[in-house]
């Protein structure tokens, strides 16, 4: 996730330029940063799900849909969040290399640990040091995603190198409101924001 950690990086640091001008906090900056990078990973996902079902490993691909679909949900969350504050979102082009699947697990890897350790805790530290409650939850919604998603991918790579998918789910259901991610034992509320299973999106 190399890629994707320079690109936050690369826009955080713009956005900051650019915010001296127009004087926007750094939670504004932040939420920013983190839809660049959720629609980033949303992108790549994508992409990475197509490489695994070239390479014949459908199961891992429908993990990959399905955390696409959840990234998405997070960057359409921030987005709005920021709209409520007065805030507009550039045009955003998702640059990303896609490599074989061991790779692409390995980087996922990455990312969601970057995420999960560093970079939501921080946003959020810096929301409540600014007393700027709007995008807490939907900061919150992500990080605890993101860790659904690592151990998802953790397991995943485990499962690859032993060359036996059979203990991976086919089918995934993400939740609407928060980009939960089920792989099985699919409860009937999402855990992380309580939205019921009656409106649980199916990823195969």
């Amino acid at each position: 996730m190399r890629q994707i950690l320079i690109i936050i990086s690369v826009a955080a640091m713009t956005l900051s330029i650019a915010a001296g001008c127009k004087g926007e906090s750094k939670t504004v900056i932040n939420l920013k940063a983190a839809i660049t990078g959720e629609t980033t990973a949303s992108a790549k996902y994508a992409a990475y799900a197509k490489k695994a079902d070239d390479e014949g490993f459908g199961k891992i691909a429908a993990l990959f849909r399905a955390a696409s679909k959840a990234e998405a949900i997070h960057a359409a969350n921030h987005a709005a969040v920021l709209e409520k504050m007065g805030q507009k979102m550039s045009k955003i082009t998702p640059k990303f290399e896609v490599k074989p699947t061991k790779e692409n697990l390995e980087d996922a890897i990455k990312g969601e640990s970057y995420e999960i350790k560093t970079m939501y805790p921080e946003f959020i530290k810096t929301a409540g040091d600014e007393k700027i409650n709007e995008p807490v939850e939907s900061f919150n919604f992500a990080m605890d995603t993101e860790k659904v998603h690592l151990a998802a991918y953790t397991e995943a790579l485990v499962q690859l190198k032993k060359k036996d998918m059979k203990k991976m789910p086919a089918e995934y259901m993400v939740c609407p409101r928060c980009g939960n991610t089920f792989g099985e034992n699919v409860p009937n509320i999402c855990n992380i924001c309580g939205e019921p299973k009656a409106k649980f999106i199916s990823i195969k």
